[in-house]
């Protein structure tokens, strides 16, 4: 028995060891866990959270809610089973919360739960599922949007088949704009109207019956009104950008505009007194990026006043401190999200930083956090070696309180991430990227590189963690990500460098970052490859245009041919209104000098096309125009068609297991 015993441990210690000296494979997404929605309780003593995990079985994200103290103690599930538990919301006297889940069939429906006991009941069955939840200041009622369909009629009259006969589908009659929407596909008649529920359940109470979706309701002061945003312009469809802060009368259902300027004004936000509202928004210059600016005024929407014109960041999740004097914010700043404060007098001070995680395919900037009464925060936390796991801060400083991935990582070895800073050959502007290396990694040797660039274009990617990324330095690949001229997280006027003119030195910036890294003398520069999704799916498609350095590329849900893109994809009133400033029948010359497909005799470079085959945003005829090109000038060239996918392809995890598998196998057949 007892050199069984050492036998057993032999064998149990030499696997452990192969374990752990084992790069990541791609099953492993499968493995990977990550913390979203977290929701501080009022008195700050505890924290709601959804964790997000994978069902390799049925190829499904799932979640479950979670609750832990302040402290750290306590941790543990409330919500369990294979299924979608999400958006954890307390009611303001921390006894009971609300939640969407679809346990009981696929439909989501709205749940009530006493913290006390434990004990759940839906408050809802209906058809479509609640959004925008928020609680009135006395528990008693619950305010939500709800999508309310509504029957099209179409001009089409068709005669009645035959008895018995099989007669196709009764043609499909369109005569909006706006008719499909990426992740949603051909738009159904209908609006998200506004409606109030008390939590004894019941029948919820429709408010609203307008032709226009209204926006996140929220409750004065008295419980007496809801304020809420929405875009009620008759020409909403062509000016998407034009919304309004309303106040909605609950006894009369009577609306009274708040806000009036040619702009988004959004997300509005009550005091604790009940006496001041915050708000989003910007004066409309029809700029391709403008930075959302952050407004105070009287609950009756009088003195309306800018208070971050001097903060040159986008400001979003704006909270209210209990003393008034000033808001709790999240933004981004060169690649990481931060929690701030800003006065009333526009002084801002940063509380936290480190926060993210939420992007797990690629490293985009993605975070969340709500504060307490007592000034007390709980956060997503991010960084290069882990998807986001929870944290908890106060003035004082933060603290780490999950480690949901570490099971995964104490066996599997990640690629080290280092942060660097180079000047654009175009006009010695600073840019900032990350070079990640493989595990195991060897300065002296020499490694095959790979380029990948994030869409947007107006975005940002951050110092955080990244499965694709990580994926393909397992794979033995130095990968270079970055954030050239046109992201987000740098400014208003970084941001618009590529305003009428993208892509066109984004190239510069990128292979001023490639020649950088490759002076580090680790790089084969017989091996560069390159790719990229979107916007970056663009550029790599505009590079490969330009330049003949890299050995294959990958193009990932490009636009190739922005006159095509622009008349097909979702939201048409916007792309040629901001990004172009002309129709392209108005300036056809620079639509098709700012296409890759201009430069596509140039082309010598193996190029795979990579799209959903139900993405509206950057429709698959895109690459299907670049592969037929490619092949009339004889480059060669594959497409991947990921089915079911849309603009965001990992709405599965297979699909960005199928995504980055398809790049590797693309890159490795062009090796050396």
């Amino acid at each position: 028995m007892k050199r069984l015993l050492q036998l057993f441990f032999v064998l149990t210690t030499a696997f452990a060891y192969t374990q752990a000296t084992s790069n990541l494979e791609l099953l492993d997404i499968y493995n990977m866990e990550f913390i979203s929605d977290p929701q501080i309780s009022p008195d700050g003593s505890k924290i709601l959270y959804v964790r997000n995990f994978k069902d390799i079985m049925t190829d499904k994200n799932l979640s479950s809610i979670w609750i832990v103290n302040y402290d750290g103690s306590g941790n543990r599930p409330i919500t369990t089973g294979n299924q979608n538990d999400v958006y954890p919301r307390w009611s303001h006297d921390g006894k009971k919360i609300i939640f969407k889940s679809n346990r009981q069939d696929d439909r989501m429906k709205l749940y009530l739960m006493w913290m006390d006991t434990k004990d759940v009941t839906p408050l809802t069955n209906t058809p479509k599922a609640p959004s925008n939840i928020s609680w009135s200041n006395d528990d008693r009622y619950l305010a939500f949007t709800m999508f309310v369909p509504k029957k099209e009629e179409s001009i089409v009259k068709m005669p009645s088949a035959p008895e018995g006969a099989k007669w196709n589908t009764p043609p499909t009659y369109i005569d909006k704009l706006n008719y499909r929407g990426d992740g949603q596909g051909y738009i159904k008649g209908g609006n998200d109207q506004l409606f109030t529920l008390s939590i004894d359940g019941g029948t919820p109470r429709q408010l609203t019956t307008a032709d226009f979706d209204h926006g996140a309701p929220v409750w004065s002061k008295d419980n007496q009104s809801l304020y809420f945003s929405a875009n009620f312009n008759p020409d909403e469809a062509f000016e998407p950008a034009n919304s309004e802060i309303y106040e909605l009368n609950l006894t009369t259902t009577e609306k009274k505009p708040l806000t009036d300027r040619y702009g988004p004004d959004t997300s509005p936000v009550l005091s604790p007194s009940g006496k001041l509202i915050a708000y989003s928004g910007y004066d409309d210059k029809l700029q391709g990026y403008q930075i959302t600016e952050l407004y105070v005024m009287n609950a009756d929407g009088t003195d309306s006043r800018l208070i971050s014109g001097n903060f040159d960041r986008d400001i979003s999740n704006a909270q209210w401190a209990l003393d008034e004097k000033g808001l709790y914010f999240q933004y981004d700043e060169e690649g990481d999200t931060k929690i701030g404060h800003i006065s009333l007098a526009g002084k801002v001070t940063t509380l936290m930083d480190g926060l993210g995680g939420l992007s797990l395919g690629r490293p985009y900037n993605a975070a969340d956090f709500t504060v307490s009464n007592d000034a007390r925060f709980a956060s997503t936390l991010g960084g290069t070696q882990h998807p986001s796991d929870l944290a908890v801060g106060d003035k004082n400083g933060s603290k780490r309180l999950t480690f949901v991935n570490d099971d995964l990582f104490s066996f599997r070895k990640l690629g080290k991430v280092k942060e660097i800073w180079w000047e654009s050959s175009y006009d010695q502007r600073k840019v900032q990227g990350w070079v990640v290396t493989p595990p195991d990694f060897d300065p002296k040797k020499k490694y095959p590189f790979i380029l990948e660039i994030h869409g947007g274009p107006f975005s940002s990617y951050g110092s955080v963690y990244s499965a694709e990324i990580q994926a393909y330095a397992a794979a033995g690949y130095v990968v270079l990500y970055s954030n050239p001229r046109g992201s987000t997280s740098y400014g208003e006027e970084f941001g618009n460098l590529i305003h009428h003119d993208y892509p066109n030195h984004d190239y510069d910036d990128l292979m001023s970052g490639v020649d950088t890294v490759i002076k580090e003398g680790y790089v084969n520069e017989d091996e560069l490859f390159v790719t990229g999704g979107s916007g970056g799916g663009v550029l790599t498609a505009w590079i490969v245009g330009k330049t003949d350095r890299f050995r294959a590329a990958v193009v990932a849900k490009p636009v190739i041919n922005w006159t095509s893109f622009v008349l097909y994809a979702d939201g048409a009133a916007f792309f040629s209104k901001y990004w172009f400033g002309k129709k392209p029948w108005e300036d056809p010359e620079n639509y098709f000098r700012r296409s890759p497909l201009s430069y596509v005799a140039n082309i010598n470079t193996p190029t795979m096309l990579l799209t959903g085959e139900e993405d509206y945003r950057t429709p698959i005829a895109e690459s299907e125009q670049f592969y037929t090109a490619l092949k009339l000038e004889g480059v060669e060239t594959a497409m991947v068609r990921i089915p079911g996918a849309s603009h965001g392809i990992a709405n599965k995890p297979s699909n960005l297991i199928a995504k980055i598998a398809s790049i590797l196998a693309w890159f490795e057949k062009h090796k050396e």
